[in-house]
């Protein structure tokens, strides 16, 4: 009896006397006491520690898709399910969890959740095929949803009040800084075990975190009734329609959009759904999505601003590295590359939590889609010879201004949602939740997508080029004929092989005319986003010069 009780204090919610300052901004989130300074970075560790092992999550899968394919024995289609099914699973649960922390406080929701991870992380050492695989990854991006939120709450204690949202940027970028950390980590990871030892690494940064939040608590929060039955019906048919339309964004170049009937279905299922969940909470008296709310012409700009934004900025993690892939490199030879990406993410938090400024939050968004507009434009000019030195400034940029960008995103939005009230933080989460993980698929699909085309049609051109009775063309067969002379001694195989090097030769210049096609088009899109927001911009100080005059 003694040691149940023991249990239930350990994961239950401490009792606190909140002074008036102290007390949490809506139920479900921390209080606010003051810290002693050892405290505070003890916090400021955790919430380092816990956002990794959340970003790690997806981050060690879709950084080696190739070697997890071949130990798996799946196919490029197959292997792409595992960094599509996490986000399908991961992009709408914060609908719940945010109520299941305002109804049961942050103790039992930590304890709960974050235990979880670490039994999913263990269950991805038994995956022995397809099935297995995605079952994992699935409850993985469940379980992971609530590190996120965790990494944030602890930066937001390791500050003083008066910098609480300069803490949200910092605590908003912990997760991203794993990307480039595992494509850097990965090569030694894989030669100590293969790659179970990626899950082994995952597994010790989950059980960390689960030890250190249980060490470390944050400050308890209040409670209050939240659940409601039609939220889980709302819930059903949002979540379901998300995740069928991340399933066709994620796999739709691969299986190809008019070829596989399944993503016709899948969209014929996902858009009814998606109609229902919102006429069932236009219709609420207390509204899971505040449909009228979320469709102002305020939040309908922003949605639009910050998901092109997610698109441009996939210019890194789909075209410089599927650039450089097409080229010849891995992993293993971009360790520079990938350190300067992640030294260049991280001053991009750092750097915007430094200027934040809410009254002008439009202004690092511009300035960072400018950014992209300008690095994606040099770009264009890679050619074959083009090798990670020469993209280390304009991928510096870009993952400056990824970052850069995130931060005022969220606050422009999260802001503006609180002076409404707090129950319009839920519709705001499943927005932002939407443009990142949705925006960010939709951004790899649109540039792959495009890439594919035009490397077919570049390569068309190439061939109908290729004139066998040219010299030129004959002196290259030539010489890609001598160079199997040591190895294949019959006449006719050495010009066939010299006529594939040929080819190989075609092909390759063909992707990198093509990448180099996918970079003017996110310059393009960057640039008139950046117009558009330099519109607004300018028609807002009109606007507020012609009150000022009357």
């Amino acid at each position: 009896m003694a040691v149940l009780t023991r249990l239930r204090d350990f994961v239950s919610e401490e009792r606190w006397e909140f002074a008036p300052h102290e007390r949490p901004a809506m139920p479900g989130s921390p209080g606010s006491p003051e810290h002693p300074l050892r405290r505070r970075l003890t916090y400021a560790l955790v919430g380092t520690l816990v956002g990794l092992t959340g970003g790690f999550g997806n981050a060690l899968v879709a950084a080696n898709t190739t070697t997890l394919a071949g130990a798996l024995g799946l196919d490029a289609s197959e292997i792409a399910w595992l960094p599509t099914v996490y986000v399908m699973t991961n992009v709408s649960i914060n609908l719940l969890l945010i109520k299941f922390r305002q109804q049961f406080g942050l103790r039992p929701f930590a304890m709960l959740f974050i235990g979880i991870y670490v039994a999913v992380t263990f269950a991805h050492l038994f995956v022995h095929g397809f099935a297995s695989a995605i079952a994992v990854r699935a409850a993985s991006g469940l379980a992971a949803a609530p590190l996120s939120t965790f990494a944030l709450y602890y930066f937001m204690q390791a500050v003083p009040a008066k910098w609480r949202l300069r803490a949200i940027v910092l605590g908003i970028g912990a997760p991203q800084c794993a990307t480039p950390l595992a494509r850097l980590f990965s090569p030694e990871l894989l030669a100590m075990s293969q790659w179970r030892t990626l899950y082994l690494f995952e597994l010790g940064l989950a059980a960390l975190s689960l030890a250190a939040v249980t060490v470390f608590r944050l400050p308890p929060t209040t409670r209050q009734p939240a659940f409601e039955k039609l939220d889980f019906l709302t819930f059903a048919l949002y979540a379901g329609a998300m995740a069928l339309f991340a399933a066709v964004l994620g796999l739709g170049r691969y299986v190809w959009w008019t070829e596989a009937r399944w993503i016709g279905w899948a969209l014929l299922a996902a858009i009814p759904m998606l109609a229902a969940a919102l006429v069932i909470e236009h219709h609420r008296a207390n509204p899971l999505i505040n449909t009228r709310w979320l469709g102002s012409a305020d939040i309908l700009r922003f949605a639009v601003v910050t998901l092109m934004a997610r698109i441009v900025l996939s210019e890194q993690t789909y075209g410089a590295v599927g650039l450089l892939t097409v080229l010849g490199q891995n992993n293993d030879q971009l360790g520079p590359f990938f350190t300067i990406i992640f030294l260049a993410t991280a001053g991009g938090f750092i750097v915007s939590a430094v200027t934040l400024n809410v009254e002008r939050l439009a202004h690092p968004v511009m300035l960072a889609i400018g950014l992209v507009a300008v690095a994606a434009w040099v770009d264009s000019s890679s050619t074959s010879l083009t090798r990670a030195p020469q993209l280390y400034l304009t991928q510096a940029v870009i993952a400056f201004a990824g970052a850069f960008f995130l931060g005022p995103s969220l606050l422009f939005g999260m802001t503006r949602a609180l002076k409404e009230g707090t129950g319009h933080v839920i519709s705001f989460i499943a927005l932002f939740g939407v443009l990142n993980s949705i925006g960010g698929l939709a951004g790899a699909a649109i540039l792959g997508t495009y890439q594919i085309v035009r490397e077919k049609a570049n390569s068309a051109a190439l061939v109908q080029l290729v004139d066998p009775t040219d010299p030129q063309v004959q002196a290259r067969l030539a010489a890609g004929a001598k160079g199997v002379a040591r190895v294949v001694g019959d006449t006719g195989l050495r010009s066939a092989e010299g006529g594939a090097l040929l080819a190989q030769a075609a092909t390759r210049e063909a992707n990198v005319l093509a990448y180099d096609d996918m970079f003017r088009l996110i310059a393009v899109l960057a640039a008139l986003t950046f117009l558009y927001l330099l519109f607004l911009l300018l028609r807002r100080e009109w606007r507020a010069r012609r009150v000022s005059i009357a």
